[in-house]
């Protein structure tokens, strides 16, 4: 299902996401939301060869299609697997702030960690949204024994993407963990239709991610009329 804000209207950036994550029980389906083309050819290869079948809802933005960095080699097609996380590749001695994510938006957080230089994050892709991974989440997180700030960052407005799903998902297993969340304002429609309006939004979006918290606290609540 095409899916992603992309500045192109909320009649192509909307796959209501949440409305198949709030379908959710009981195992009764799997949803990705896939970042290579080696995760899309081993989320279908694994599909087919289980032992059973349950629908597979993919979420695939279409900016990934032509995107300069959305490359896999041979080796990872053929001698992969699918993974339902994807770590990072950071010294994990360094790393004070993790940005969870899922979907295209890892390059936009990417492109910006390179830029600013930012080696005290790091960033990790929730490739399969559900089952939520919890293992495989867990043993990223147990690697990286100085994180103190853990963000969720989605490029959907906040009452549309994942972060209500992922929130109640931290809340029952990781409790011991305090998830912020970086997100566009609420909105009663999925995306703009203005693409300058678009790309202004995605550009402030990033920088919140990568700001220290007290700011984006502050941040926050100027936007919303909340500072006093």
């Amino acid at each position: 299902l095409p899916h992603g804000n992309e500045g192109q209207g909320p009649d192509h950036s909307s796959a209501h996401l949440t409305r198949f994550l709030q379908l959710t029980a009981w195992e009764n389906i799997q949803i990705c939301n896939l970042t290579t083309p080696a995760q899309y050819f081993h989320a279908l290869r694994r599909q087919v060869k289980a032992p059973f079948r349950k629908p597979l809802v993919l979420m695939t933005p279409k900016s990934l299609l032509r995107h300069p960095r959305v490359i896999s080699s041979l080796y990872d097609l053929s001698h992969g697997t699918f993974h339902e996380v994807l770590d990072d590749v950071r010294k994990p001695e360094q790393i004070e702030r993790i940005l969870l994510c899922s979907g295209k938006l890892y390059y936009d957080l990417l492109d910006k960690r390179e830029s600013a230089e930012c080696i005290n994050t790091a960033l990790i892709r929730l490739e399969q949204l559900y089952p939520f991974p919890v293992h495989a989440l867990q043993a990223c997180f147990e690697k990286y024994t100085h994180a103190r700030e853990f963000v969720w960052v989605q490029e959907e407005h906040r009452n549309w993407g994942p972060w209500t799903y992922i929130q109640d998902r931290f809340l029952r297993y990781f409790s011991q963990i305090p998830l912020h969340c970086v997100s566009r304002e609420e909105s009663p429609s999925s995306a703009t239709g203005s693409f300058r309006q678009h790309q202004q939004e995605q550009t402030q979006l990033v920088e919140r991610a990568f700001a220290p918290l007290a700011c984006r606290v502050s941040l926050d609540r100027a936007r919303t009329g909340e500072l006093e």
